[in-house]
């Protein structure tokens, strides 16, 4: 048998590679009990990155788990949008959706986990929990109310769910009404404002719209009524010279 003397170098070298081997080895699989889905040990954060609710393939998301869940439970949920959407990885992704359906006439809200493979074209939905109802008027309309102490339109958040539905509503409008057989697409909310009446609220909404290659800014007010009707009320091309 042939001896060999390992100098101390080498000695730290190849505890250096075993502990990288280590802190690589717990980056592996592991099976959550009682889920059956494999996730990440050191990566499964969940993280609101850059997500476009609006866009077609978290849409599709959406109505697939509501479809999943109808089947599941027999139940007779309708999707309607997507309000929020967060992701985490997974052994692939595990998107966190809340959802709006309607149910009886009345919109709810859920959360929806959809687990996604691409790789081996595997979607599955995880869970799917109601959260309340949806409210008509949230606290952004709220913070625009009259008899407050700034009396009027108020600013409020562009990711508001109830302004991002008055946007989606003006733009579907203004495609109705256009000759133009390229589509509108909601780009960004760039200013919104609301102001609560007695019947209804209204909002002024400063949007960025995209039509084939071409990009463009809208002026829009839309009014919600207490029904939870939109109505597209008035609308005007803007520039950056001013409004």
């Amino acid at each position: 048998m042939v001896s060999f003397k390992a100098s101390p170098r080498f000695v730290g070298l190849l505890l250096l590679v075993l502990y990288g081997s280590s802190s690589i080895l717990s980056f592996g699989f592991q099976e959550e009990e009682g889920e059956g889905l494999i996730v990440m040990a050191t990566v499964g954060d969940v993280r609101d990155s850059q997500i476009n609710e609006n866009s077609v393939e978290i849409e599709e998301l959406g109505r697939f788990a509501v479809q999943e869940h109808n089947k599941k439970e027999n139940a007779l949920l309708e999707f309607a949008r997507v309000v929020k959407a967060k992701e985490q990885v997974v052994a692939g992704t595990l998107h966190h959706l809340t959802l709006e359906v309607m149910e009886a006439g009345k919109k709810k809200l859920f959360e929806a986990k959809v687990w996604v493979k691409p790789w081996l074209n595997f979607k599955e939905l995880q869970e799917f929990t109601h959260l309340g109802d949806s409210p008509s008027v949230t606290a952004a309309d709220l913070g625009a109310k009259h008899g407050g102490h700034e009396p009027g339109w108020r600013t409020v958040p562009a990711h508001d769910p109830v302004v991002q539905e008055a946007a989606n509503h003006a733009v579907k409008t203004i495609q109705q009404r256009s000759n133009s057989l390229a589509p509108y697409e909601l780009l960004e909310i760039l200013l919104a404002k609301a102001e609560v009446i007695e019947d209804s609220a209204k909002f002024d909404l400063l949007l960025k719209l995209k039509r084939g290659s071409k990009e463009e800014k809208l002026k829009v007010e839309v009014h919600k009524n207490l029904e939870g009707t939109f109505h597209l009320n008035k609308m005007q091309e803007h520039s950056d010279s001013g409004c």
